[in-house]
């Protein structure tokens, strides 16, 4: 019943015909993934910080377990909800005949749920430190809470926020183990460069794997030190 990863006959039709180098395909993957992390982990954390209901330490364990699961485990459960004979998927197939199993965006998604309780952590913690008298100052003042969420929460927190947003585009650019299961290692389509990596030293390729290693390692790099000196810009 559960999809396969390395089925070739199932990954045909949902792969598109453009090949991306591994580098390519995974700066495109981490970029969605970061813009989708942004939204969502930012709005849950806010709920975790701000609001007080039934069910929050469950929430808040929830978000939490994809950071403490092992990555093929978290993709085991995407299957399951995202397969083709799937609890979504499958009504998602009968409607559309169309798999988001072995495409990229599959590995979009494995990318964020494995990165996402990153930013969701560091937002929470950076909106717990915003003080609450800021925003009741804006409430007295007219302003609504969708505004005083924007105009001063946000404002306040961009520090913690931006740390999130690195470290959440750090990890989903070196996810490995939920993407197999639910993308596949499909040259040119899925292969990201931590795939990729494990393609060459399982090939034998030691050349082709420093050197994607030192490529990654480098990018990585990079991206942190160049956000975190932007980061250090907005300081006040």
């Amino acid at each position: 019943m559960r999809d396969r990863p390395y089925c070739a006959d199932m990954v045909s039709s949902d792969v598109d015909s453009m090949d991306y180098s591994p580098l390519v395909l995974s700066l495109w993957i981490s970029l969605v993934a970061t813009i989708i992390i942004a939204v969502f982990g930012t709005l849950t954390a806010y709920v975790l910080a701000r609001k007080r209901f039934f069910g929050r330490t469950l929430l808040d364990a929830f978000t939490t377990l994809p950071m403490i699961l092992p990555p093929t485990v978290t993709g085991y459960y995407l299957i399951i909800l995202l397969g083709k004979n799937g609890i979504i998927g499958n009504h998602i197939y009968n409607l559309t005949g169309w798999s988001i199993m072995f495409t990229w965006q599959a590995a979009v998604v494995a990318a964020t749920v494995v990165a996402i309780p990153i930013m969701i952590k560091s937002a929470k913690a950076a909106i717990e430190s915003v003080d609450i008298e800021y925003e009741k100052a804006a409430f007295t003042l007219g302003k609504s809470e969708i505004q005083t969420f924007f105009l001063v929460t946000l404002p306040l927190a961009k520090r913690g926020l931006i740390a999130g947003l690195i470290l959440s585009f750090a990890r989903a650019l070196g996810e490995f183990g939920a993407t197999i299961m639910v993308a596949g290692n499909i040259p040119g389509k899925t292969s990201t460069m931590p795939l990729a990596i494990y393609s060459a030293v399982q090939s034998g390729e030691d050349q082709l794997a420093t050197m994607l290693v030192i490529l990654l390692t480098a990018v990585s790099i990079a991206i942190i030190y160049i956000t975190t000196k932007i980061s250090k810009t907005d300081r006040y």
